[in-house]
């Protein structure tokens, strides 16, 4: 007999976009041959690890909708097994108020010791009353204890299939996650490596999502954690920090915050691989410590267009993106990114 006390059920989350996901094909890591090499990869692989996490917290919140049902089928067995315990109760009362009634003479006995027709008729009656009782209790409890292994038996598999359901999206997870971790510590080494030579290797051409940007201006990434902002103070600096950072993972799409034209591509000094944008009024806005560049210069860019990838390139103790607004090409003539953006109606 299973243990009474079970696991809360889950109804089992779908996987079938997980198994297409997995399905796919994919490009081999790095394939020089492939559209956008690695970087397409690592863009790639962050899609398929968004994917991912969707249909596991999809299936986290099914199991907390689903705890209340399994809650209220623990419930019901336990009013089940109450009941049974009740029916074996009162076949125990029905077999001891026979032997009470009838001093332990069976009921045939009695009716043929009754000294009248009256006598006959009420002990044939009591033997009827109470062969209907016997029956209805016995009927009522197999009945009950049938219902209740078919909901233990139900309340087990359902709760086997969950366990490997949710095993399974765990493992896909985790895989993209590995894939994913691999692909961006590669694509780093080869920002390194165009930092140490001085030479930057050329825009990677990736397929930018359809944004539709309706507003002017946006952030220079799209999901981030601030970290140390413009102004602050430390042993990183020479003086005051002169930009935003934004903590970001290698490999995430750097945007042009507004139109503009590229006006420099650079991938060597304290900033790593770098991306400055002219925007109109005379404001430049610069993208530092990439890992990629997806533009090159003299390039025209968009509200909202991809121009880099963030990585952890030149002076810098992490991957982060650096994100600086100036009055001039060149570093010392900063401006709160901030404050300039919530101007322009973006608020970080």
């Amino acid at each position: 007999m299973r243990s009474r006390r079970r696991r809360p059920l889950i109804v089992p989350v779908l996987l079938c976009a997980l198994a297409v996901l997995v399905a796919r094909p994919t490009t081999a890591m790095g394939d020089a041959d492939a559209p956008g090499g690695l970087s397409a990869d690592v863009v790639r692989l962050y899609d398929e690890a968004s994917l991912a996490t969707q249909q596991y917290e999809a299936g986290r919140r099914e199991a907390e909708v689903q705890r209340g049902r399994a809650q209220r089928l623990e419930r019901l067995l336990a009013r089940e097994r109450e009941d049974i315990a009740a029916l074996h109760g009162d076949l125990g009362r029905i077999a001891r108020a026979q032997y009470r009634s009838g001093g332990g003479l069976p009921h045939t006995a009695q009716m043929l010791l009754a000294d009248s027709p009256e006598e006959l008729m009420r002990g044939q009656r009591a033997v009827w009353q109470a062969d209907l009782a016997v029956n209805n209790a016995v009927t009522k409890s197999r009945r009950a204890e049938a219902r209740l292994a078919a909901d233990e038996e139900k309340a087990a598999s359902a709760w086997q299939t969950l366990e490997r359901r949710n095993g399974e999206l765990a493992e896909i997870k985790r895989g993209i996650e590995k894939k994913l971790e691999e692909a961006q510590w590669t694509l780093q080494g080869q920002a390194d490596a165009s930092v140490a030579a001085g030479a930057c290797r050329g825009a990677v051409r990736l397929d930018q999502p359809r944004t539709g940007f309706t507003q002017l201006w946006v952030a220079p990434v799209e999901t981030y954690e601030l970290s140390s902002g413009f102004g602050s103070g430390g042993d990183r600096w020479a003086s005051r920090h002169t930009g935003q950072d934004f903590a970001v993972d290698i490999g995430t799409p750097v945007r042009s915050v507004g139109a503009g034209r590229v006006v420099k591509v650079s991938c060597g000094g304290a900033f790593g691989i770098e991306v400055v944008v002219k925007h109109a009024g005379g404001y430049y806005t610069q993208y530092a410590h990439l890992a990629a560049v997806t533009v090159e210069q003299g390039e025209r860019v968009a509200a909202g267009q991809w121009v880099g990838q963030s990585g952890t390139t030149g002076n810098s103790t992490g991957p982060h993106l650096h994100f600086e607004v100036r009055l001039t090409p060149q570093l010392g003539s900063g401006v709160d990114p901030r404050e300039w953006l919530a101007t322009r109606g973006v608020r970080l």
